[in-house]
């Protein structure tokens, strides 16, 4: 119940953020598919899925798990936190706490989750800032990276 309540409430988000997203112009052509392609992309995947959940069969059966809401509950507060921190600690840092954390969230050991935390932050940064071009903020690391 609680689920499918969700799932429209969501899908309507979706349909009104899409409309919103649909406006997006840039200024000068700096990309062929402009800046509302990435938006309208991830908001029609994010529809499907609440669309799915909505009309899932057997979903009037679930009840809600206190554990599942809490753990989900704690991941949003997770992204919350890193999109706080993206500017002040930088990409590389902020990626690699909320990933690591995420990790331990879905049941992962310490030493894993820290091992792919790090190899997050620092290959999705040189993926992204070297080899894409998209400037991203070094945060803490700046100091060390201009010495």
């Amino acid at each position: 119940m609680y689920v499918r309540l969700f799932s429209a409430i969501w899908l309507l988000l979706c349909a009104w953020l899409a409309v919103l997203a649909w406006g997006f112009q840039a200024p000068f052509a700096y990309d062929p598919v402009g800046p509302r392609a990435y938006p309208l992309l991830l908001l029609a995947l994010m529809g499907v899925g609440s669309l799915w959940l909505v009309y899932k069969p057997g979903m009037l059966e679930q009840r809600l798990n206190l554990s599942a809401a809490a753990r989900s509950a704690l991941c949003v507060l997770v992204l919350l936190a890193y999109a706080l921190t993206f500017e002040s600690l930088g990409f590389v840092l902020s990626t690699a706490l909320a990933t690591f954390a995420l990790g331990l969230l879905f049941t992962g050991r310490p030493l894993p989750c820290a091992v792919s935390a790090v190899l997050m932050g620092v290959l999705l940064y040189v993926l992204f800032d070297l080899l894409l071009d998209v400037p991203l903020p070094l945060g803490l690391l700046e100091a060390f990276v201009e010495s």
